[in-house]
Order: C-alpha cells, then sequence, then structure tokens
C-alpha cells in the first residue's frame, strides 16, 4: 500500500471516530436553552405551574348559595319560540253533563238524603216524597253520577213536577268561556288547543275549542269561544276565574335560553354560564324572542349550563365583588 493511500484510509478512521463521539455528546448533553424556555412556559419559572382560576368578572356560588338564593339552573339548547293569544275566561260547568231531577208526582217531602255538594252514584236516593194523588212514598233518584250543585227542597215542604228538586251535574269535565275581542276573532278557530291556567299554582290544563259564538256581547263588545277540559280531582271550580293561552305558531331555534336569564352589566346583554362553582357572564348576541324564550346567535354552546332563574342574585354579587377590588 502506498503512503497516501495509508494516509487516506488514517483520515477516514479518525474521522469516523469524531463523528461516533460527536452523535455520544449530542444525545447525552444536557437540555438545550430553547427546551429550557417551553418548559419554563408550561411550568412556570419557578417550576410549580400556573395557578388554575376562573376569569375575571367569575363569581363563585357553592351549591348551599344556590339553594339558599332560590337560583335555577338550566341547558342551553334547541328550543320552540311561540306566538301566544292571551284570554281571559270563566269557569263553567258542562252543561251538557247537568241533569235537573224534579218528582213524578207533587207530594210532601218526607225524607232528605243528600245535601248540597254530595257526591252520589248513579241510582242513589236523593229524596222520598208521598204523593197528594195516592199518599203512598216514592224515591227521587239521581240519574246520573256527580255532584248535587242544587237543591229546592226541604223536609215537608210541597214538591211538583213544574220545578226541579235537585241539580246534579257532572264535573269531571267543566267549560271554559274565553271572552275574544274584535282584533282576534280571525285566530281562534275550532279544534285549537289551549292550554287553560287555573292561576292555582299548578300546571295548565289542555283543552280545546268547543264552540266560538257567532254573536258578541255588547256589554264586554267581545265574542265567546268555549273550552272543554277535564277536572281531574275536582281541582277546579265553577264560577272561578281562569287565563287561557292559544298557540298561534311555533318556530324551532336551535340555542335558546330562558328570558329570565338575560342581563344587562355595562350595557352588554350576558347570561351567567356555570364554570365549576363559579358563574362567568357570557356576552350573548339574540335574535327573536318570546315572552319565555330568547334565540342566542352568539356567545354560548348547546349544554351551557346556566342561571336561568333569579339570574338578578349573580349579578348583584358580581356588583358586590367589582366594588370591593375599587375599594
Amino acid at each position: 500500500m502506498s503512503r497516501s493511500v495509508r494516509r487516506d484510509v488514517a483520515l477516514l478512521l479518525l474521522g469516523l471516530v469524531a463523528g461516533a463521539g460527536a452523535l455520544y455528546t449530542l444525545q447525552d448533553r444536557p437540555p438545550s436553552v430553547a427546551a429550557s424556555k417551553a418548559a419554563e412556559s408550561r411550568h412556570g419559572k419557578d417550576g410549580h405551574g400556573e395557578k388554575e382560576g376562573h376569569a375575571e368578572g367569575a363569581v363563585e356560588l357553592t351549591d348551599a348559595k344556590l339553594a339558599a338564593a332560590d337560583i335555577g339552573l338550566e341547558t342551553a339548547g334547541p328550543e320552540k319560540l311561540r306566538q301566544k293569544l292571551r284570554l281571559n275566561g270563566l269557569i263553567q260547568p258542562n252543561q251538557e253533563t247537568i241533569v235537573q231531577v224534579s218528582p213524578r208526582y207533587p207530594g210532601i217531602v218526607r225524607e232528605l238524603h243528600k245535601r248540597l255538594g254530595d257526591t252520589v252514584n248513579k241510582g242513589d236516593v236523593l229524596a222520598v216524597v208521598e204523593s197528594n194523588q195516592s199518599l203512598t212514598a216514592y224515591e227521587i233518584k239521581a240519574p246520573i253520577a256527580g255532584t248535587v250543585v242544587d237543591r229546592q227542597a226541604a223536609l215537608g215542604e210541597y214538591v211538583s213536577e213544574q220545578k226541579p228538586t235537585f241539580v246534579v251535574a257532572d264535573l269531571s269535565t267543566l267549560w271554559v268561556d274565553l271572552s275574544v275581542y274584535r282584533r282576534d276573532f280571525s285566530k281562534v278557530r275550532i279544534g285549537d288547543e289551549v292550554l287553560i291556567d287555573p292561576e292555582d299554582g299548578g300546571a295548565a290544563i289542555r283543552g280545546k275549542v268547543l264552540y266560538v259564538s257567532p254573536i258578541g256581547a255588547a256589554d264586554t263588545q267581545s265574542a265567546l269561544a268555549r273550552v272543554v277540559i277535564p277536572n281531574d280531582g275536582l281541582r277546579l271550580r265553577p264560577g272561578l276565574f281562569a287565563v287561557g293561552t292559544i298557540v298561534l305558531a311555533e318556530k324551532p331555534v336551535d340555542l335558546a335560553v330562558r328570558t329570565s336569564a338575560l342581563q344587562s352589566v355595562d350595557s352588554r346583554t350576558v347570561v351567567f354560564v356555570r364554570n365549576g362553582d363559579a358563574f362567568e357572564p357570557r356576552d350573548v348576541e339574540l335574535g327573536e324572542r318570546d315572552k319565555e324564550w330568547a334565540e342566542v346567535l352568539f356567545g354560548l354552546m348547546p349544554g351551557d349550563i346556566y342561571a336561568a332563574k333569579n339570574s338578578f342574585v349573580v349579578k348583584a354579587e358580581l356588583a358586590k365583588g367589582s366594588a370591593s377590588h375599587e375599594h
């Protein structure tokens, strides 16, 4: 082998040894400055990490505080906006289930078995009358099951077929006579579903428009729309006022919140969204609305839990926190 060839081989071996050393050095040296800075940005310069917290302006309220303030929570999601017509009405007995009971023959009342307000079954004896003609006694019986809503008889009193002695009504269904003003005549039709609010704090009762009067009342300048409703448990009583609501139109929206959730903060419309034990004010852009729901175009996501009832309490707590920071 010539001297030049031996020199080239020696240089090649030297380069390979140097390269291996360089590779070993790169794999085992301490982290670079860039890596150290990245770690600092994740964990903080003191090595303990960034302190977790809520967004600025959040109000912390525990479950106990929520219950004490009666703050109701709901979940944002799709809803239907409804155009509604509210009508005042009067609860009436269903005239198709009322029976007037008169004696078959004139005579004297010898026994009274039922009083006003009593519940009767079909065939129950209401009274016993002694006939003036035959001087024999006969029974007046209930022709239907129901409630005695009127009694025009007393012991020893003369009664005849000319005047009802008892009135028995089946109150399991009732009529609600709603007053419809002329501007709304075209909006109310037979068969329309109506929600009747008996204003007793309970759920509304569903019924349907059975009859719409073609004649108006001179004293009220309104027309009558009659709704038939069930009266489970005799919850309603004839003679009381009620409110009926007819849904005229519905529009589905992708995202909506209760109108009671909307609050104004620094001239911005916000909804307080729950995040852990805190509520954060979220600026929202609204679309259409009805009396109960408001469409949200921007600012919330489906599934967000928000303060729907008594949200003004959260706003008041936010104002307290802002005042304390200023001082």
